[in-house]
C-alpha cells in the first residue's frame, strides 16, 4: 500500500468516457482528499474537455503503447490506484500496472459476443483482462460472457453515467434566453440534441405547430447556415437572441455553442436524440431522461443498453422515417397525460439505475485499496 498523497490515475478514451468517470473522480476526491487525481486521454476531444474541468490535478495523453513507454510512464506517475473507464485497453500500460501489483479497476465496462475477447484469435485480449484487480461491468450479460472465458473477478455494477446525469440535473442552472424563447411562443417544444443531417431531415417534416430547440452535433458556421436554409425564416441562432427582442417568438432555435445541452432538456415537452442514423449510433439519451422527458431517436440504438431500457420502460420510441416520427409524436402531442406518463417512466428508469459509483467506492474501501493517513 502506498502512502496517502500519491496519485490516482484514471484513463478515459474520450469525452464520453470522461463523463462516466466524473462521478468516481468526485467521490474519490471527497473520500480520499490526500490523493491527487490524474486523468489520461486518447482523443483530443477528451483532452479538451479535461483541461476545463477543475476537479482533477493533472491531465495527459498516454504515450504510445510500447513496453518501454508504459514502464516509464507508470514509474513516473507511481499510482496508488488505476481506473480504466469502459474500454480502450492499452495492453502494455495495463501490464506495467499489474507488474507493480498496483490495484487496477475497470469501471462501467460492457462486453458483447462480437468482441475479440470471445473469438479464437483473442488470446492477447483475454490475457489483458487478467491484469485487472476487478471488472465492474454494466450488466449480467457481460458477467455471463466473461464467465465463458473463465473470468470470475467481475460483477454487474451498472453504469456510472446514471449517477452523472442525476447530479447534472440536480445542479442545473436555468437558461434565461432559452426560457424566454419558450415562454413567448405557443405550442409544444421539442428539444433535439446532438443531431446530424439525417436527423434534421426528419425534424423538418414535423408540423408547424411544434416548436424546436435544435442543438446539432456540429456547430460550425456552414452547418448552422444549412439549418437556417432548412428551416427558413422561422429559425434563429442562440447567439443572436439577445440582439433581436422579437426572436423569442420564432419557431426554431438553433443552439450554436457547446456546453448547454444537458440544461436545454428542462425546457422540452418531448426530446429527440441524434446519431441514430450513423454507424456509431445514438448519442446520450440519459440526460433527457433524467429530466423526466419522453425520448425519441433513430434506428441505430441496439448496442446502447440504456436506450433499450428506456423503450422497455415505455419512456422512448425509435423511428426510421418521418412518418414514424409523426406517429410516435402524435399521442404525445395530443395528450399531456401521455407526455407525463412517458416522462415519469424515463425519470424512474434513471433513478432505478443510480448507485454504480457508490458501489465502486465501497469496494475500494472494503478491499483497502486506498488509505488516508
Amino acid at each position: 500500500m502506498r502512502t496517502a498523497g500519491s496519485w490516482i490515475w484514471m484513463h478515459c478514451a474520450s469525452a464520453g468516457e470522461f463523463e462516466q468517470g466524473k462521478p468516481v473522480l468526485e467521490a474519490l476526491r471527497s473520500r480520499f482528499p490526500e490523493h491527487k487525481l490524474l486523468v489520461s486521454f486518447f482523443s483530443p476531444s477528451g483532452h479538451e474537455v479535461g483541461v476545463k474541468y477543475k476537479g482533477i490535478d493533472a491531465i495527459t495523453y498516454l504515450p504510445l503503447d510500447t513496453a518501454s513507454n508504459a514502464a516509464r510512464f507508470v514509474s513516473i506517475v507511481d499510482p496508488a490506484l488505476v481506473i480504466f473507464i469502459k474500454y480502450d485497453y492499452w495492453y502494455h500500460h495495463l501490464a506495467a500496472v499489474a507488474k507493480r501489483k498496483t490495484p487496477l479497476l475497470l469501471v462501467s465496462a460492457i462486453f458483447r459476443p462480437q468482441q475479440a475477447f470471445f473469438k479464437w484469435y483473442g488470446g492477447v485480449q483475454r490475457r489483458l483482462l487478467s491484469f485487472f484487480t476487478w471488472l465492474f461491468v454494466q450488466d449480467d450479460a457481460s458477467v455471463q460472457l466473461l464467465a465463458q472465458i473463465g473470468v470470475q473477478h467481475c460483477s454487474a455494477n451498472g453504469d456510472t453515467r446514471f449517477d452523472r446525469v442525476a447530479t447534472i440535473t440536480e445542479a442545473a442552472a436555468s437558461l434565461p434566453l432559452v426560457q424566454a424563447f419558450v415562454e413567448r411562443g405557443e405550442g409544444p417544444v421539442l428539444v433535439a440534441g446532438s443531431t446530424w443531417p439525417d436527423d434534421e431531415e426528419l425534424l423538418e417534416a414535423l408540423p408547424a405547430s411544434v416548436r424546436m430547440i435544435i442543438a446539432p452535433h456540429e456547430i460550425d458556421l456552414p452547418h448552422i447556415d444549412a439549418l437556417r436554409a432548412r428551416f427558413g425564416r422561422d429559425a434563429i441562432a442562440y447567439s443572436e437572441l439577445e440582439l433581436h427582442e422579437s426572436a423569442a417568438a420564432l419557431r426554431v432555435l438553433l443552439v450554436d455553442n457547446f456546453g448547454m445541452l444537458s440544461r436545454l432538456y428542462q425546457y422540452a415537452d418531448i426530446t429527440y436524440i441524434g446519431g441514430g442514423f450513423n454507424k456509431s449510433g445514438i448519442h446520450n439519451t440519459l440526460e433527457a431522461a433524467a429530466w423526466g422527458k419522453p425520448v425519441l431517436f433513430g434506428p441505430n440504438y441496439a448496442k446502447f443498453r440504456e436506450a433499450r431500457g428506456l423503450i422497455e420502460a415505455g419512456a422512448a420510441h425509435s423511428v426510421r422515417t418521418a412518418d414514424e416520427l409523426d406517429a410516435a409524436m402524435a399521442p404525445l402531442l395530443a395528450s399531456a397525460e401521455q407526455r407525463a406518463a412517458a416522462g415519469a417512466a424515463a425519470s424512474a428508469y434513471v433513478r432505478a439505475n443510480i448507485g454504480a459509483t457508490a458501489r465502486v467506492i465501497q469496494f475500494i474501501q472494503e478491499k483497502r485499496l486506498l488509505t488516508n493517513p
